[in-house]
């Protein structure tokens, strides 16, 4: 057991801290259309040169800075519009230097697992903790070639990280690669313009309390009318005083519409961003605003009727529900669910599966536990090696948006979510779990026992049940108690009542009182269960 790591304690998630809502423009005309494009154009191209400007500056960019950048902006459009565009440059900056730093631990991961493979003798096996050589010459020699390709890359990437050098693609990465392969994409050039320009306006505003409706930017009222500060150069588009344009379209919220409402109604911020779907035709109106954080309950409260222990899979949630002693209780569940397909019909079908674990969950009152799961270091190449169909299996698994959705939905829910360490439960609880829990009626798989695994982490048990003492050594005759009670629980190892039924219905009254007690019975020393027990080896004479 000396090789096994430390386990992380089991904590209580933290709940969500902002809320996201988002309803369509209709009944836009195509003069609202026009106005809105104009907009997002001329600032998208102020946030393209502000973002120029921020990474220019790289790790020695300073409030002063700051200060200045937004007062060039502010002489194009407004005050407003450029500390949104600054902010968002600054976020976008900050996000693509976290996504650096990512790399690197990637490629040091990528060269240390190729150097090992490549100190080992070519076809030597590897073990459950480590891989083994290369299978042919032909591989270590194509290997020892990609070590250097991947050194170079680290040491290139380095030297960015410690100059502050990021790369940025406003539009994102994957549209602009998307331009060399247009007929891969089913997609036309003139296609591929539009939502090219799409991706890049800039149609953002953040919200500030005190001001009227949460936001002087872009103000959204109580009854849905939608208006837009313009910028300074496109000010003789307004149809409205004070150089506003007020778009045509109501906007409603069917989510969290009576939260949005109460919000601009006492003037609190909100911030609103505004972007055209191109490949539907449509305008959407995303509201955000911060909210304070749920208060956690104490891990002794989530414990203390039992949890539900999930398995996250490929394609399914195995779940079982756990007493707070540890024990499994009723049947498996499984929530499944389909991930091929558009990105859209993904993510509905994570969301179905979480709504009916949380119902299922709330009907009982009870906690959910879930592995931290991370696969940021599994998914690599040199990790894995030929196993690419394990790879995509590890990489099409959504494991942050379901656990950021699940903590989320739960707390709307008032259902406190317990993370436990992911280390060793499927592998122990398949050796301790899912033999004793299957039957002719109950087929148990190695996700359903992972899941009585991470339950029992959760609450504090170890995932190893109680072992049985032998027959002759058995606290009730014919069967030992393997029911996980608490080591202070009043009359743990006490005789059990003794109730009416198939098992006592011979037993007349008044008898069988000491059946269980073994001191009350003419046999040495003390009781199995106070005792470390052994079986002795049998004696080579037999």
């Amino acid at each position: 057991m000396g090789g096994l790591r430390e386990m992380a304690a089991p904590f209580v998630a933290l709940g969500p801290s902002g809320v996201a809502v988002r309803a369509r423009l209709k009944h836009l005309t195509a003069e609202d259309e026009e106005v809105l494009r104009l907009v997002g154009d001329l600032l998208g191209t102020l946030a393209s040169r502000d973002l120029k400007a921020r990474c220019a500056a790289g790790l020695g960019h300073d409030s002063e800075q700051w200060a200045q950048r937004k007062r060039v902006l502010t002489r194009e459009s407004s005050s407003r519009w450029a500390g949104s565009i600054t902010k968002a440059s600054h976020d976008q900056w900050a996000l693509a230097r976290r996504g650096h730093l990512t790399h690197i631990h990637s490629l040091e991961a990528g060269i240390a697992t190729i150097a090992h493979r490549l100190s080992l003798p070519v076809g030597e096996k590897g073990s459950k903790r480590a891989p083994g050589g290369y299978r042919s010459r032909r591989e270590w020699h194509a290997k020892a070639r990609r070590l250097h390709v991947l050194a170079d890359r680290l040491d290139a990437a380095r030297a960015d990280w410690q100059a502050g050098v990021v790369r940025v693609v406003r539009g994102g990465k994957r549209l602009l690669k998307t331009r060399h392969h247009l007929q891969a994409a089913h997609l036309t050039e003139e296609h591929w313009r539009v939502r090219w320009q799409a991706e890049r306006r800039f149609l953002a505003a953040d919200g500030e309390s005190g001001k009227w409706y949460g936001n002087e930017t872009i103000r959204v009222t109580p009854d849905g009318e939608v208006s837009i500060k313009l910028p300074a150069p496109l000010a003789h588009l307004a149809n409205a005083p004070h150089g506003r344009y007020v778009l045509a379209a109501k906007v409603s919220f069917a989510h969290r519409g009576e939260q949005w409402a109460d919000r601009v109604a006492a003037n609190r911020a909100v911030a609103y961003r505004i972007h055209e779907d191109t490949a539907r035709g449509r305008w959407y109106l995303t509201a955000s605003w911060t909210i304070p954080p749920a208060r956690t309950v104490p891990l002794a409260v989530a414990r203390a009727n039992g949890l539900v222990g999930v398995d996250t899979n490929a394609d399914h949630l195995a779940a079982w529900r756990l007493d707070r002693h540890g024990n499994p209780v009723g049947e498996p569940h499984r929530f499944f669910f389909d991930l091929s397909g558009t990105a859209d019909h993904r993510d509905a079908q994570v969301r179905h599966a979480l709504i009916r674990l949380l119902h299922w969950a709330k009907r009982h009152g009870l906690s959910i536990a879930v592995e931290d799961l991370d696969f940021t270091a599994e998914k690599t190449r040199e990790k894995h090696g030929r196993r690419k169909k394990f790879r995509q299996l590890i990489s099409g698994m959504p494991v942050s948006r379901l656990r950021a959705r699940l903590v989320s939905m739960a707390a709307e829910l008032g259902i406190p979510v317990v993370a436990v360490d992911p280390a060793y439960t499927s592998k122990w609880g398949a050796q301790h779990w899912q033999k004793p829990l299957t039957s002719k009626t109950r087929k148990t798989t190695r996700h359903d026992a992972a899941a009585v695994a991470i339950g029992r982490r959760a609450l504090g048990h170890p995932i190893r049940r109680r072992t049985a003492p032998p027959r002759t050594h058995q606290s009730d005759g014919c069967g030992h108690r393997t029911v996980q009670a608490a080591p202070v629980t009043p009359g743990r190892e006490g005789n059990r009542p003794r109730i009416p039924g198939p098992r006592t219905r011979s037993v007349c009254a008044g008898r069988g009182a000491n059946a269980v007690d073994q001191d009350a019975q003419h046999r040495s020393g003390r009781p199995a269960e106070h005792e470390f027990w052994q079986q002795d080896p049998l004696p080579l004479s037999l």
